[in-house]
């Protein structure tokens, strides 16, 4: 399958959003990142609210060929799963990524504004079955993610689940060889499986499911494993120690469904991991409900997600003032501060 395939038929008809930074009005900040800021914005001419991430590529070096790349696929998407973008411009020395706007937030947010030790079961199980739903058209498409965790997983107001931020996303067929492994190092420390991390014979769509379970983990837990070690520890701990997982004494309260499904994807050896579309159908995820029940579970009595955002930042600059804050915890640090809908560069 190659990258048309992507792409909606011309009998469908789809919304123009309009090129040009002057119809668009920008809202509050509620995202930031290396080189990007997230805003919430109105599009003049359709009156609808939208989300604009605006890259800046003259700071830190910004890859501008990647990013257009990235801009490019995020158009082509065509799937209730994923986040797509509804067009792309540049404006001065900034490109302006027009997405829909995700009010929830992302469950990184969710997590540490109002569950900081973890969901509950059927929530993870009905979030995650969405998230599964996003990585099979992915990888179906020649796509791996590489930055599968909550903070990429986002929420819109109805409850709604998409998987987002194609910061480090690869087309598998670049360069027309339809090579269907990487080699390069990108993703963060805690969720990258050990093939990624080794470099030694380059790695596929099966990384995305080692991290789908480490994001199990911190969804459960309310962090990831080894989150609040430094990065180097972490790569070693991983390649190292046995797989994390759910443990007997500690997580009682999960299923043995639960615990089994986490164990298949944090298999060391990637072939043995199942692929997006056989783990769908693992029994764990019998119990998913609807985007209602998130809604009503998750996002019902939650701030507006600007105030959420100002609120973390907040609290976690207070933190690095009074030096509270173990060294490996400054990698999830930098992820809320750098997250909106995590459209993180």
């Amino acid at each position: 399958m190659d990258k048309k395939s992507l792409v909606k038929k011309p009998s469908e008809k789809r919304i123009q959003y309009t090129i040009g930074s002057e119809h668009y009005t920008l809202y509050e900040e509620v995202g930031q990142g290396v080189s990007a800021l997230v805003h919430r914005a109105l599009c003049n001419p359709l009156n609808e609210i939208v989300a604009i991430k605006i890259l800046d590529f003259e700071r830190d070096k910004c890859d501008l060929d990647r990013v257009s790349r990235e801009a490019q696929i995020m158009v082509l998407v065509d799937h209730p799963n994923v986040l797509k973008s509804h067009c792309s411009f540049v404006c001065d020395q900034n490109l302006w990524v027009v997405m829909p706007y995700m009010a929830g937030g992302s469950c990184l947010h969710i997590l540490k504004a109002a569950h900081p030790d973890g969901l509950g079961e059927v929530v993870i199980a009905t979030v995650l079955r969405e998230v599964l739903k996003g990585l099979e058209y992915l990888h179906d498409h020649g796509y791996i993610h590489r930055d599968v965790k909550a903070g990429n997983i986002l929420i819109d107001s109805r409850g709604g689940i998409k998987l987002g931020d194609f910061g480090v996303s690869a087309y598998l067929f670049d360069s027309g060889d339809r090579q269907r492994i990487r080699n390069t190092f990108v993703g963060t420390p805690c969720w990258m499986a050990p093939e990624v991390m080794e470099q030694l014979h380059g790695y596929d769509c099966k990384a995305d499911i080692w991290s789908f379970g480490i994001t199990a983990l911190e969804l459960a837990h309310g962090h990831a494993p080894f989150s609040k070690y430094p990065p180097m520890k972490v790569l070693l701990m991983t390649l190292q120690n046995a797989p994390p997982g759910l443990d007997y004494e500690r997580d009682k309260k999960f299923s043995k469904s639960f615990r089994q499904m986490i164990a298949s994807c944090l298999v060391k050896d990637p072939s043995k991991r199942p692929s997006a579309k056989k783990l769908l159908k693992h029994p764990f995820f019998k119990q998913a409900r609807s985007s209602d029940y998130i809604s009503r579970t998750l996002l019902e009595g939650l701030p507006a997600l600007g105030d959420r955002i100002k609120d973390l930042k907040r609290k976690e600059e207070d933190m690095l003032a009074q030096k509270k804050i173990p060294d490996g915890q400054k990698e999830e640090m930098s992820q809320v501060l750098c997250h909106n809908h995590s459209q993180r560069h």
